[in-house]
């Protein structure tokens, strides 16, 4: 029997090494990495997504995608068949984004974010995980973050908060902490619920991960699961 191909896509400004400690069985999953490119002069969401679906090099693939890449999975799914789209620490529709990244919009406040400052790691590490860094976490971050050009995060900024679509797309599986500083769980409807978990959860629940995503893939139960 030939394996299930995953592909894992990462969250905004990341590369694929927060899926380190990902670990599928190796009998029934085959994992892939997608990577952010960058985008084509005022690209839009949909045309990125279609680019990025040539890297997919199977029929039927599941789709897994974290924050921002949880956003364009699901435009990518909009281009091929899939078997399974999973989004982590991410929204279904616009409806689920946080009140700041609405007024952001009405305001069009997201145009005067100085992302040429975000190249320092710490600045775009709050920016992209909400977190409360310490000093021993900046090199990790230094590690996660790698797509820093400012075109690509004028971009990325900019469709976060004017994504288009109000109605989730059927069947998808949302894996959300309780936790999130960024997409807070308040707004998030119809999610699995990992009690704790940040918007890093990728990364400091991925035991959580390792033991459900298989169940996830292979099931059409969608239980709400807990830690």
């Amino acid at each position: 029997m030939s394996k299930i191909p995953v592909y894992l896509m990462p969250g905004l400004a990341a590369s694929s090494t927060i899926f380190e400690f990902i670990k599928l069985p190796e009998e029934t999953f085959e994992i892939f990495y997608l990577e952010w490119f960058l985008p084509n002069d005022k690209e839009t969401i949909e045309d990125y997504a279609l680019r990025m679906t040539k890297k997919i090099k199977h029929k039927n693939p599941v789709l897994v995608g974290v924050s921002f890449g949880g956003i364009l999975v699901q435009e990518m799914a909009l281009h091929i068949e899939t078997r399974k789209v999973i989004i982590i620490s991410s929204v279904k529709s616009n409806l689920e984004l946080p009140l700041r990244m609405k007024i952001a919009k009405s305001t069009k406040a997201y145009k005067i974010i100085p992302t040429q400052l975000l190249s320092s790691v710490e600045a775009l590490a709050k920016y992209a995980f909400g977190e409360n860094l310490v000093t021993r976490r900046l090199k990790l971050y230094e590690k996660y973050l790698q797509m820093r050009d400012k075109k690509y995060l004028d971009w990325a900024i900019e469709n976060v908060i004017l994504w288009q679509r109000t109605n989730p797309a059927k069947n998808i599986i949302h894996i959300h902490g309780d936790a999130d500083a960024v997409f807070p769980i308040r707004h998030i409807k119809n999610s699995i619920v990992v009690k704790g978990a940040t918007h890093i959860l990728v990364i400091t629940k991925y035991k959580w991960l390792n033991e459900n995503l298989p169940k996830l893939i292979l099931n059409n139960e969608e239980d709400e699961s807990e830690t």
